[in-house]
């Protein structure tokens, strides 16, 4: 063999072997994702397990707030459904999130379900689901992050659009929940 057709082997073989370790890449952060999303997703599930005790413990008492808990319970139902695309789960969560903090506030009007040991427990458990949620949802962020970088970097992004992976979006917090929070409001 003559040392230009050796050359030329060597090249095609390095270029074969990187198009592989960028294809094994972007196969590893896609998985990430959708790992990281089941993740979120267990969470959710455990909140959403959760929110028919709270509306239940909570009717028992707040008559005026039927309306939100109804709704809360709606948009549960439409979470379990299994018919939602992954940015529909993330968009129906904010959602949740606001009406679970709205039935939080109204339950400072009830005294005694303030006082019920059984709300108190779940109380404390959806504080706990919450913590384990906002944790997943920074897990997710990050690995989207580093998933989005990696299909949109040059040469990545050439095998990327030769796999048809398209750029996701990261978990954002809702306008009204950046808002600072009006202490002087919760105390009356």
């Amino acid at each position: 063999m003559n040392t230009t057709l050796i050359i030329i082997l060597a090249v095609v073989a390095l270029v074969f072997l990187i198009f592989i370790g960028m294809y094994n890449n972007l196969i590893r952060k896609r998985n990430e994702v959708d790992n990281a999303f089941g993740g979120m997703d267990v969470q959710l599930k455990k909140r959403y397990d959760l929110i028919p005790n709270i509306v239940a413990t909570v009717k028992q008492y707040a008559t005026h707030e039927k309306e939100l808990l109804t709704k809360v319970t709606e948009m549960r139902a439409k979470a379990t459904s299994g018919n939602l695309s992954s940015d529909e789960k993330v968009d129906l969560d904010n959602q949740i999130s606001a009406g679970m903090k709205s039935i939080m506030v109204a339950v400072e009007n009830y005294p005694d379900l303030k006082a019920s040991e059984n709300f108190l427990n779940l109380q404390r458990t959806l504080n706990e689901v919450e913590s384990q949620i906002s944790a997943a949802r920074r897990t997710y962020n990050a690995v989207i992050t580093d998933y989005n970088n990696a299909i949109q970097t040059f040469p990545s992004n050439i095998m990327a659009g030769m796999m048809s992976l398209q750029r996701k979006e990261v978990f954002v917090i809702p306008e009204t929940e950046r808002q600072n929070v009006d202490v002087k409001n919760l105390f009356n």
